[in-house]
């Protein structure tokens, strides 16, 4: 295992504010998520809290970028945060004192970034920290380079010299700005313009060379299956999916993608299912259909994700406004026997899919076998498991995770489960 490996060594578990917040979000909104979860998730493990895209965009409104903005920015090439919307960066500060505010309640702190470098950079070839080069004289300016959706940036082109010294002098930024997670975009998509690996080693190089552990997310997908090996050898976690919303179409896509996914998931590197769209999303975001909402998914399809996500080990990353949560959201987030199938679970697969039943199942420790139950289908259906899917003689003791109730030594495993509901059970045999 390489060391970036152990700084995740399970999957992330915070808060990023695109899904309630787009491109907009302000320091306040920051703090204010941050203080929340310290208060009421941090004991249950979540700790990261992720400033999502643009946060160098003074005139940023919703998750609609506006193309070709002046955007903040050192005289390094280097995107810093725009002062009217974090106060505390300014005299050159960054996100340090965010970061340092973040880091007194407990938890970690995480920014987005775009792949490349600044447009207004290259266009004016202002000057790369610690080498002779400039930025015009390192950028992929041709369309295949750039990205199709955010006007931002222009791509790196490793092979120029110059190309490491600008990502290496990005991350000593952020080291020093105190950031232990970062989500790299327009960088891991298979279906525009294919993977950016050569961008990605120079990232992973650079925060090799920063000393300080940064957990490396690639956004967004879906990633390529057959770049397996290299995403495992770089990253932390990557997106195996477009961005995804509160559409149940969506969720039932994931089953297939959780399915050829699951045998690369791994101690300190994670596929990825995407943000948890729950709770109050698009207060400043219009994606996904819709704008300022409560969630569109059911409760039942609600705690379909959860399960999903959990017994596939991907990591969670909480969409919403957390100050809004009510009670049912808390508790999708709180489940202390949930949240250990997603830590402790290991060899997670797909036991078996007819038509829209579907079965998952993972080990635990100690004999421990969990199980999930899913009906995918827009009708009642009941989802059956034997002995002897299992490989096993008998069922043993079965207990209810969401419900936390026990349920007895059944001969197997037999429920009716309404449309998109499921169940999720710990099997002590």
């Amino acid at each position: 295992m390489t060391n970036h490996h152990q700084w995740a060594a399970t999957p992330p578990l915070g808060w990023n504010s695109w899904d309630c917040y787009g491109a907009a979000v302000n320091e306040e909104e920051v703090r204010g998520n941050a203080q929340y979860m310290a208060e009421h998730l941090k004991s249950y493990g979540w700790e990261y809290v992720v400033v999502d895209i643009q946060w160098y965009e003074p005139g940023a409104v919703s998750s609609a970028y506006r193309p070709y903005v002046p955007l903040e920015m050192d005289a390094f090439s280097r995107l810093i945060p725009a002062v009217n919307r974090f106060p505390s960066a300014a005299d050159g500060q960054g996100f340090k004192p965010l970061a340092d505010y973040v880091h007194s309640l407990g938890l970690k702190f995480g920014i987005h970034i775009m792949r490349g470098i600044p447009r207004q950079a290259v266009h004016a070839d202002t000057p790369i920290l610690g080498t002779h080069a400039s930025a015009r004289s390192i950028a992929k300016t041709w369309n295949g380079a750039i990205c199709k959706w955010n006007t931002d940036m222009y791509g790196v082109d490793p092979s120029k010299e110059g190309a490491q010294a600008y990502y290496d002098s990005l991350f000593e930024l952020y080291a020093s700005w105190g950031v232990d997670y970062v989500k790299v975009d327009d960088i891991a998509d298979s279906l525009l313009y294919g993977i950016q690996l050569d961008e990605i080693q120079l990232i992973r190089k650079a925060i090799d060379t920063s000393g300080r552990p940064m957990v490396l997310s690639l956004s967004p997908g879906p990633a390529p299956l057959e770049f397996a090996e290299e995403l495992k050898a770089n990253a932390n976690l990557w997106r195996m999916t477009d961005d995804f919303w509160d559409i149940w179409r969506l969720l039932y896509g994931m089953f297939e993608r959780c399915e050829k996914w699951a045998p690369h998931v791994g101690s300190g590197s994670w596929p990825d299912c995407d943000m948890l769209p729950l709770g109050h999303i698009g207060i400043r975001s219009v994606d996904g259909g819709a704008s300022d909402r409560w969630t569109r998914f059911t409760r039942d399809e609600q705690q379909t994700m959860m399960s999903l996500w959990a017994i596939f080990r991907s990591p969670l990353m909480f969409g919403g406004e957390l100050r809004d949560n009510d009670e049912w959201t808390l508790s999708l987030l709180t489940n202390e026997e949930v949240l250990d199938v997603l830590r402790n679970g290991r060899g997670a697969r797909q036991l078996y899919r007819e038509n829209e039943r579907i079965v998952w199942t993972s080990n635990g420790a100690d004999g421990v076998r969990y199980v999930a139950l899913f009906n995918a289908g827009d009708d009642i259906q009941t989802v059956t498991v034997t002995p002897s899917q299992l490989g096993t003689d008998a069922i043993g003791r079965v207990r209810d995770l969401w419900n936390r109730e026990e349920l007895g030594t059944p001969q197997e495993l037999s429920v009716s489960l309404a449309p998109h509901a499921s169940m999720l059970l710990k099997l002590s045999l």
